[in-house]
């Protein structure tokens, strides 16, 4: 089971070990996991799954350590990493976060190729809503570590039930002046997440809240087909 799902890290230069070159370290799952196959079959799989993120040639790379090449290139290694022992779901959290600006795109249209070429399936944790619309099928919204909405993504991102997400969405900047939003945010600061408010963790800073909200957790219910919202009052955004 294991084998079958593989974590990429928001950090690669924390989450690759530095006494181990860049060969090492995707070999690792590969013993782990795959130990039965045969040396030289174990270095060329390493050496076809660098290829595959695009460091080529891979050979130049094999023996170099972390900390000899750049940001982008230690986030191409991790998706090697993970990628090595053909898994089927890939839980990347925040994995361009720590790239150059520059440097993002490109990561993220190799992580499209790979999905295609690999079958994968992304479990994507992300801050950016934009990097979510171009990389996701469908989107859950948390807040304070509870899903508030989850639905396929064109549903969320035209018709958001609940109002967290719809500041999320507000909040995201428009480069027309003439087509500033004009809903207004939520108020305050984010609750102590080691000590959530009672009922919606949302009711402290919810523009719609009433006394029920601060009593009772709303359970996540479909309200639109595959569209599921944790709200007392969605409906009225249906």
């Amino acid at each position: 089971m294991r084998s079958r799902m593989q974590l990429v890290f928001q950090d690669p230069l924390a989450s690759l070990n530095p006494r181990m070159t860049i060969g090492q370290a995707i070999l690792h799952p590969v013993t782990i996991h795959l130990g039965n196959i045969s040396k030289s079959e174990q270095r060329q799989r390493v050496l076809s799954i660098l290829a595959a993120v695009g460091m080529n040639p891979p050979d130049t790379f094999y023996d170099l350590f972390p900390h000899q090449i750049s940001g982008g290139q230690r986030q191409r290694i991790v998706l090697a990493r993970a990628l090595v022992t053909n898994p089927e779901l890939i839980v990347a959290d925040e994995p361009i976060a720590m790239a150059d600006v520059s440097v993002r795109t490109l990561l993220l249209d190799l992580m499209m190729n790979l999905k295609k070429e690999f079958d994968l399936t992304y479990l994507f944790i992300t801050h950016d809503l934009a990097t979510a619309k171009y990389v996701c099928n469908r989107i859950g919204i948390m807040y304070l570590g509870k899903l508030m909405e989850l639905g396929d993504l064109n549903d969320v991102y035209s018709r958001p039930l609940h109002p967290y997400t719809q500041a999320l969405l507000a909040a995201v900047p428009v480069p027309d002046p003439l087509k500033r939003r004009t809903q207004e945010l939520p108020k305050g600061e984010i609750p102590n997440p080691i000590d959530p408010p009672s009922g919606c963790r949302f009711h402290p800073r919810c523009t719609i809240a009433k006394e029920i909200c601060s009593q009772e957790e709303p359970a996540l219910r479909e309200l639109l087909p595959q569209h599921t919202v944790a709200c007392h009052f969605a409906e009225q955004f249906k």
